[in-house]
């Protein structure tokens, strides 16, 4: 596989996964979550969960990796929405 497509795949997947940390901050720091739909961010947080499954049939490291950090951030909104919602 060509050296750039391994930079796009980790620049993309670094993109998807910390892009929430935006979000958690600010549900944190305002204790608000009106504005977020726990039915969405849950099927999210399930879709995530079977791309780690999907990234252990393959054996990608990428794919697992990226998506467990982004399941245990969109699991925390979740959580943080049960509490503050």
């Amino acid at each position: 596989m060509p050296i750039w497509t391994e930079i796009v795949g980790s620049l993309a997947a670094t993109l998807t996964t910390f892009c929430w940390l935006p979000q958690i901050i600010k549900i944190l720091r305002q204790r608000k979550t009106d504005d977020i739909s726990l039915i969405t961010t849950s099927v999210l947080a399930t879709g995530v969960f079977l791309w780690i499954i999907y990234g252990f049939a393959l054996g990608s490291t990428p794919i697992i990796a990226a998506n467990i950090v982004s399941f245990l951030f969109i699991a925390s909104i979740v959580a943080l929405k049960l509490r503050y919602g």
